[in-house]
């Protein structure tokens, strides 16, 4: 495990102490880490592909910042870097509210009880401060709203201490994800050679289409795009097969949503799939998060000059969940055969806390540019930064169904 000034260092050198803090005042390193911890699964991957025809060098540290370097994002202080998630005080403390999805907005005024126009945020603020936040909690999960109050948490390591690596080389990974922590999983396993297959369905597209098209070219290029409708039957078959062909399965769903599908997790690691479960707060529960609040509300949240609370970085539970993600699947399974990894994004965030009282360095200026002291030394505050060379392009949605489908003896 790396000491103290390695993690003054890993934050300073990560890219994400430049997007924390207020957008008018320094940036904050946070507490916690993260970006070590981060470090040590890229360092692991590393290390399992070295003697491979696909060994993996990525800096963990640095894919913790990587999407805003694309998109531009700065520090918003108690608004989060991509403007959709916002930290506002509750009747009893804290709390983190996105509104990111077209029907939000609704949402959220179901939650307060408020007929809302297309800022609904001062509703929102107005409720919080009359409620508490298990009040929150309750109706946000009842209601499918990603919000949750910000509650200090601790949890042990997702990844196993004793771990064997496994060569994922012509490995078929299905991917069922969207957005960030599932396609960086994926995009790590096919940098290590797997075969990776993105599966969406007609009416719920990966939403990541739509944003930064070069960032979404970097997680999916080399990859192949199928579509299937699990509102029909021939989909549903499809999927099924698909599973069972798979070797590693990565998905982000909540579990009663892929039963609809007639995918089953336990029963496909019983047949010796490694699945990958990604969830906001656990399978046993019914929770939407996003990377923002998920990592606000587990606790990860920077403190400005005035103690008030800031975002950390970016949806910074997302690529610390791909990356845990990716050293599971990347894992021997314990039994031998298949194995139900279940890894919860709360859970990620929470193991790289930190000991309550932990000092906190403070930023400075010197010669214009943004410095913190770590230990014997100053360290500069990097800037998030792209990942040289070119990714190519990922391939438009649904291009490569029938010839896939048709390669595994699949009708859809």
């Amino acid at each position: 495990m790396r000491d103290r000034r390695d993690r003054i260092g890993d934050w300073a050198e990560s890219g994400v102490v430049a997007l924390t803090g207020r957008a008018d005042g320094p940036p904050v390193l946070p507490p916690g880490r993260a970006a070590s911890y981060a470090r040590e699964l890229t360092d692991w991957i590393a290390a399992a592909t070295r003697d491979t025809a696909h060994p993996v060098h990525v800096d963990g540290a640095r894919l913790l910042s990587e999407r805003a370097a694309y998109t531009g994002g700065v520090r918003g202080g108690s608004v989060s870097v991509g403007r959709h998630c916002r930290l506002l005080p509750t009747a009893d403390g804290w709390a983190a509210v996105s509104c990111a999805r077209p029907d939000d907005p609704v949402l959220l005024g179901a939650l307060v009880g408020h007929d809302v126009d297309d800022d609904p945020w001062p509703y929102v603020r107005a409720w919080l401060l009359e409620h508490s936040g298990a009040d929150l909690l309750e109706r946000a999960e009842l209601l499918g709203v990603a919000a949750a109050p910000v509650v200090r948490k601790t949890s042990a390591a997702v990844v196993p201490a004793a771990v064997r690596p496994r060569s994922v080389e012509g490995m078929l990974v299905v991917d069922f994800s969207a957005l960030w922590a599932g396609p960086l999983c994926s995009h790590l396993l096919g940098a290590a050679g797997a075969r990776v297959v993105k599966v969406e369905t007609p009416n719920r597209p990966d939403g990541a289409r739509f944003g930064n098209r070069d960032f979404y070219d970097l997680l999916h290029a080399g990859h192949e795009s199928v579509v299937l409708d699990p509102a029909t039957a021939s989909g549903r078959t499809a999927m099924a097969r698909l599973v069972a062909a798979a070797d590693i399965v990565v998905e982000a769903s909540r579990p009663r949503a892929l039963a609809r599908f007639g995918l089953d997790a336990h029963a496909a690691a019983a047949a010796g799939t490694a699945w990958v479960s990604i969830t906001a707060r656990g399978r046993d529960s019914d929770a939407i998060g996003f990377g923002d609040d998920v990592a606000a509300s587990s606790g990860l949240v920077a403190r400005d000059a005035g103690g008030w609370p800031t975002f950390v970085g970016d949806a910074i539970a997302d690529p610390l969940t791909g990356l845990t993600a990716a050293v599971c699947a990347m894992t021997e399974p314990p039994t031998g055969g298949g194995q139900l990894w279940e890894v919860s994004m709360s859970d990620v965030v929470a193991s790289t806390s930190s000991p309550p009282g932990e000092p906190s360095p403070v930023t400075f200026r010197r010669r214009g540019r943004w410095m913190v002291a770590a230990e014997s030394e100053d360290v500069e505050i990097a800037a998030p930064a792209r990942r040289p060379g070119s990714a190519g392009h990922a391939p438009d949605s649904g291009r490569d169904t029938v010839r896939v489908l048709r390669e595994m003896g699949i009708s859809a």
